[in-house]
């Protein structure tokens, strides 16, 4: 009888991790990472940096190199890039922006780590660029769903991710796998996108569309989907505002700077708080979570990564995959988010790499298999 508890127990958890990854046809490697990802959060977190290998404080495009590497020996576990320059320019400089995105992807899956797109996708519809400009931006999410004027040309730029997530091939000849994050803090009003610039209904059918295509019609089989709202939320109901349903997300996260010092206010219980919404929503749906974004600019306070981030997230259960901060520019001498040789807060995140709970690049083993 012990025998066959097990055996049900086994085949409705095998069940329900069917269910939690959206793509019955994805990749061995990107099935592996999603399920690897789950385990580790049970005791771990990724630590993750946005643009971290293609450029960082006062240098740009040096191979095998990074801020983080620099201070730690180590890469970070996941190496954030954005899918922003595969449309809205000219195709010749679509072409050049896609190889050098195909060999930063490839690298990592290569070297183990991991890779999280993010997509700040120019207006297809007007000028603007990817933020709400309100002489010029026009509201695109009701022009670009099925059946607006704008939806065959937002086919073609779908078309042209599909085509680069087809390329990403590494060393053992498989797809890299890439978490997804389309469409990120839908919630503010300072993209295109956002809740202010389009209705309930027609950004959930654009969310859903996206992925049917991309799966569905141009069989993209290697994307983890993440649903990421910015920090304006306190409930389970208000996060999931416009959450397109659970057939639909891989991923929960959040994106969080103002709780976590931005402009020198810290609430800290507030972040908390949110990020446990977000684990337990995880929890209760089979799905993966993660702190999607966060950072502090500039990170004057010199035990920032100890005694904000790292005590924030072990305050309380919570099973998260990664924590990603923001990019270090390449030549600004305040926009950077993660330290570098000589920073003030530099030997604080030395702590923070070496406490047992954060995992970077040197870490993981296996991640695909």
């Amino acid at each position: 009888m012990k025998n066959y508890f097990l055996l049900l127990f086994a085949v409705l958890l095998s069940g329900t991790d069917g269910m939690a990854q959206i793509d019955p046809d994805a990749t061995r490697e990107t099935k592996a990472l999603y399920k690897n990802l789950k385990s580790l959060s049970q005791k771990h977190i990724l630590f993750g940096h946005q643009h971290a290998t293609e450029y960082g404080h006062g240098w740009n495009g040096d191979a095998n190199r990074s801020d983080v590497k620099s201070v730690t020996g180590s890469h970070p576990a996941v190496i954030g890039v954005d899918f922003s320059g595969l449309s809205g320019r000219p195709e010749e400089e679509i072409a050049k922006t896609k190889e050098v995105l195909r060999k930063n992807v490839v690298d990592t899956y290569d070297r183990g780590g991991v890779t999280t797109a993010a997509w700040h996708f120019s207006n297809p519809a007007s000028g603007g660029g990817f933020y709400w400009v309100d002489t010029v931006s026009v509201a695109a999410i009701a022009l670009i769903k099925p059946g607006g004027s704008h939806h065959e040309k937002y086919r073609q730029i779908l078309r042209t991710i599909a085509d680069f997530a087809g390329s990403v091939k590494g060393r053992d000849g498989q797809l890299a796998p890439i978490i997804f994050r389309p469409y990120h803090e839908l919630d503010g009003d300072w993209f295109w996108w956002g809740k202010k610039h389009t209705s309930r209904e027609d950004f959930m059918d654009v969310w859903k569309f996206t992925v049917s295509y991309l799966r569905d019609s141009l069989h993209v089989h290697n994307f983890i989907y993440a649903f990421s709202p910015d920090c304006r939320f306190s409930t389970e109901a208000e996060y999931l505002e416009r959450f397109p349903g659970n057939e639909w997300v891989d991923m929960v996260g959040m994106d969080d700077y103002a709780d976590f010092g931005r402009d020198g206010k810290y609430n800290l219980e507030a972040g908390l708080k949110k990020l446990k919404i977000v684990s337990d929503y995880a929890a209760k749906a089979g799905k993966l979570a993660a702190f999607t974004e966060t950072g502090l600019e500039t990170i004057p306070n010199p035990a920032w990564w100890t005694e904000s981030l790292l005590k924030t997230l072990r305050a309380e259960k919570m099973n998260l995959a990664y924590v990603l901060v923001w990019r270090n520019d390449t030549r600004s001498p305040t926009h950077f988010y993660a330290p570098f040789p000589g920073q003030v807060s530099a030997a604080d995140f030395v702590k923070f790499y070496n406490h047992p709970y954060t995992l970077f690049e040197k870490d993981l083993k296996n991640i695909y298999k």
